[in-house]
């Protein structure tokens, strides 16, 4: 009998030894059943439970709108919206536009109807997407318009954008400081193009340069032979290489076909300026003037290591989406967007607060630096 009990209490013991050596262990997370400092920290950090990916996932849908695939710098900043959004953990619904109006506005409409958190837009024309954008205000879908004002809308939330004045002021230094304006005798000879006169930007690209060269004009020593000077004249619509192509092979064939010698040529982007050389190359038998740009195209930095455009804008569009997705962040966590800027940009409506991202010129010097030092290209692409 005595043995028997013997037997019965070692069992005992035994189980209550077993199921003490199981206990801390969680079946389901593998995580220890205290809550001692390792927990905790893993709390924080996420851990190795599902919290995490549960609230990546809860982020939301967010709206990116571009206007078009025809320029190589909208596909760019597309890409770069895309990546660092779903990197943050967002859902994305990218589209392109193909610089027909109301297709943006359809496909902007169809974000707001699937769902869309949040939108950001860059508008093909600044003042078209007013009655669409009544829709997201009125589904308290708040609109960061991208690199272009949204005007006439206050349904416009934050605008984020490269400082376009700046943009412009720079084109303009670089041709006073190429020719030597202050010193030079003079007269140069120069022609002007801008962009599309619905696009906001445009006005801060011409008035940046102008604010610079004009001075020079009113003094005779900058002379515009073809008299082409005001906005509205230099406008290029849909900022189209064929359309200032066109219009640069007029103005050889009516002022520079006689071999007078045109020094410079403000373009304000790089498809202008591509449009301007495709004339220059077909009917021009000086010597290339200088000529500027913005983006840094490949097909324009090859022209420029060709000696054919002097230099671009180069807007490092990573910088961008970075700076829009900390707004993206900071409006669906309930908060405020960071700014920088909040008198310049005035849409209609009032001023919209605005993060400016600081542009910087490349050139024959420095665009290995910048362009692909910095992985932006790689040197394969511009040979």
């Amino acid at each position: 009998m005595k043995k028997k009990l013997f037997h019965i209490v070692l069992a005992v013991v035994l189980a209550l030894s077993l199921l003490a050596g199981c206990s801390p262990q969680s079946k389901d997370t593998g995580v220890p059943a205290d809550t001692g400092a390792d927990t905790e920290e893993a709390a924080e950090t996420g851990g190795n439970n599902e919290a995490g990916g549960e609230a990546a996932a809860q982020k939301g849908l967010i709206g990116v709108s571009m206007p078009t695939k025809d320029l190589q710098r909208w596909n760019q900043d597309g890409d770069n919206m895309q990546k660092q959004l779903t990197e943050a953990g967002y859902e994305v619904d990218l589209q392109y536009a193909g610089n027909e109006i109301a297709t943006q506005v359809s496909q902007i409409e169809n974000m707001i109807a699937n769902g869309c958190k949040l939108l950001v837009i860059a508008s093909i024309d600044g003042d078209s997407l007013g009655t669409v954008l009544v829709q997201a205000k009125d589904a308290k879908v708040p609109v960061i318009a991208y690199d272009r004002l949204i005007m006439n809308s206050d349904a416009v939330t934050y605008y984020a954008t490269f400082d376009n004045y700046m943009v412009g002021t720079k084109q303009g230094e670089y041709i006073r400081d190429s020719l030597d304006l202050d010193n030079a005798e003079g007269p140069f000879n120069i022609e002007i193009f801008t962009g599309d006169p619905g696009d906001n930007n445009a006005k801060f690209f011409y008035g940046g340069a102008m604010d610079v060269l004009n001075p020079y004009i009113e003094s005779g020593k900058l002379m515009v032979k073809s008299g082409q000077k005001d906005f509205e004249t230099v406008a290029t619509a849909n900022w189209s290489s064929e359309n200032a192509q066109n219009r640069m092979d007029a103005i050889i064939a009516s002022n520079y076909g006689d071999g007078t010698k045109l020094d410079a040529v403000l373009c304000s982007n790089d498809s202008t300026a591509l449009g301007v050389t495709n004339a220059l190359v077909a009917s021009y038998t000086g010597p290339y003037p200088i000529i500027t740009g913005q983006d840094c195209d490949i097909a324009n930095v090859k022209n420029m290591i060709a000696g054919k455009q002097a230099m671009s804008i180069f807007k490092d569009t990573r910088d961008l989406a970075v700076q829009t997705v900390k707004m993206v962040d900071a409006i669906m966590q309930g908060g405020e967007a960071p700014i920088n800027d909040t008198k310049s940009y005035d849409n209609g409506t009032g001023i919209i607060p605005t993060y400016l991202c600081e542009p910087v010129f490349a050139d024959a010097n420095n665009y290995k630096e910048l362009l692909i030092d910095s992985g932006y290209y790689k040197e394969s692409d511009l040979q």
